[in-house]
């Protein structure tokens, strides 16, 4: 029992720490977001070649070049919606105007989604949802993905600054980070399920490394930047 214990205070306090640098890189400034994914970036691409390698040996490097898109367009993208830079010739000095506010919507649509996937499917989960991951059930899925529309549905409504965009935007970005970053955490999970390995890496111990952490985002990125060109 103290060992559960222990591990499970490592585990609180890499999730505690997690949280606070996710919130300090959202929320501090243009620079602090663009280091942030800078590093998410590039720790991801370290797991993403060492995968490779357990799975292809010394053939891996061709295999990695899906990695432009599946880790570097995403971060691009991210920094796309949040960034727009502003050249004065005048003075020849540039700004960079930073909005957090779609990049936070799809971290938040995440992050519930994935907790709400979990508290359903241990309440109620029954119905194996993919043998790429077995603890997943169609209860949490699907109720996970429900609670995050709502949840998100309400804080566009409710949150002043979110009201930039129109409560059923909100929606459909919540329902396409639910779909997608479910997709994508399958995606990685059967990555590592060829590799032969349980986590991505060890950057977060207890919680595995960049990609078990990233893994919904780098899918559901894609989706959302698409929409919101189109839509919003």
């Amino acid at each position: 029992m103290a060992l559960n214990k222990e591990v499970f205070k490592t585990r609180a306090l890499t999730a505690l720490i997690f949280v606070a640098v996710m919130a300090v890189g959202l929320f501090w400034n243009a620079w602090s977001f663009i280091g942030l994914f800078t590093i998410i970036h590039f720790g991801a691409w370290y797991e993403f070649v060492k995968l490779m390698k357990k799975i292809h040996g010394a053939k891996f490097l061709p295999y990695c070049l899906p990695g432009l898109v599946y880790i570097t367009m995403p971060v691009l993208m991210m920094f796309d919606l949040a960034l727009t830079w502003q050249l004065y010739t005048t003075d020849n000095t540039n700004t960079v105007l930073y909005n957090q506010l779609i990049p936070c919507g799809i971290i938040f649509s995440i992050w519930i989604n994935d907790t709400m996937a979990y508290i359903v499917g241990s309440l109620i989960g029954k119905t194996p949802f993919s043998k790429i991951s077995p603890k997943k059930t169609w209860e949490g899925t699907g109720g996970g993905a429900l609670l995050c529309v709502v949840v998100i549905g309400l804080l566009g409504y409710f949150i002043p600054a979110a009201k930039v965009l129109a409560v059923q935007h909100w929606v459909i970005i919540a329902a396409i980070c639910a779909i997608f970053g479910t997709a994508g955490d399958l995606l990685e999970s059967k990555i590592k399920r060829m590799a032969d390995v349980k986590d991505s890496g060890s950057f977060m111990p207890g919680h595995g490394g960049f990609l078990d952490r990233f893994d919904s985002l780098l899918v559901a990125t894609h989706i959302v930047w698409l929409y919101v060109q189109l839509f919003v």
